[in-house]
């Protein structure tokens, strides 16, 4: 990446789940630069947070990132590498995943 194209923050988001949509909170951190006019990720931390489904990796029930210079998907405790090909397939993989994972907990089948 060159000079010109400097690395900005493009999205932090949290949002807190009331209980009856399954509790928890969503986390959302997108890093990225412009480049020839389209903007470009090169960073991303994607989390859902929910203690009371899993204690452990401070309530990370579910996440993805790209940190350590590989991408790689976290699921309580667990991680795995994951076949990057694009931050939008990450980030619709993530969005199906953690509503799964709600379903689930509340006994609704997606």
């Amino acid at each position: 990446m060159s000079k010109q194209n400097k690395e900005i923050l493009l999205e932090q988001e949290r949002f807190e789940l009331k209980s009856k949509s399954g509790g928890g909170l969503l986390r959302y951190e997108v890093w990225g630069a412009v480049e020839g006019g389209k903007t470009v990720v090169t960073r991303y931390n994607l989390a859902y947070i929910n203690h009371a489904i899993y204690q452990g990796d401070n309530g990370r029930v579910l996440g993805f990132d790209n940190a350590h210079n590989y991408h790689h998907r976290h699921y309580m405790g667990e991680i795995e590498v994951v076949e990057f090909i694009s931050y939008e397939a990450i980030q619709e993989r993530f969005q199906q995943e953690w509503l799964e994972i709600v379903n689930q907990t509340r006994g609704i089948k997606p």
